[in-house]
């Protein structure tokens, strides 16, 4: 007797071969892609001191680098990039803009709060 809340749904895949090359592929690729940005973004952090004159280069990086990263994730992972244009910009164009947000927000307040300590001698 079979149970039917035990179903192995990995051999119910009715494709061919060249399916699943394509599909190894493309977990390989994003693979890849997020271990390179990762990697880039830890020798960056290592490398350069917070002192230097480049950090602020270097914090825009990982802005962008985390963005790129957690938009990727979103499209293939969470499978967003098989989805409708139009349904992509419905999901993704509130959260650009609350990320833009969020954003200006630390920034101007840096910028307040760096006045701020000026403005006491610090």
């Amino acid at each position: 007797m079979e149970r039917d809340d035990l179903i192995e749904y990995s051999l119910h895949n009715h494709h061919d071969e060249a399916t699943g090359k394509s599909i190894r592929k493309k977990i390989v690729q994003v693979t890849v892609l997020l271990t390179i940005i990762t990697t880039v973004e830890v020798f960056l952090g290592a490398l350069i001191k917070q002192s230097s004159d480049a950090w602020a280069y270097v914090k825009w990086s990982f802005i962008i680098m985390t963005l790129v990263k957690a938009a990727y994730i979103v499209m293939v992972f969470m499978h967003l990039g098989d989805e409708k244009k139009a349904l992509r910009n419905v999901i993704l164009i509130p959260y650009a803009i609350f990320i833009a947000y969020l954003i200006f927000i630390g920034l101007w307040e840096a910028t307040e709060v760096s006045s701020a300590l000026r403005s006491f001698g610090f």
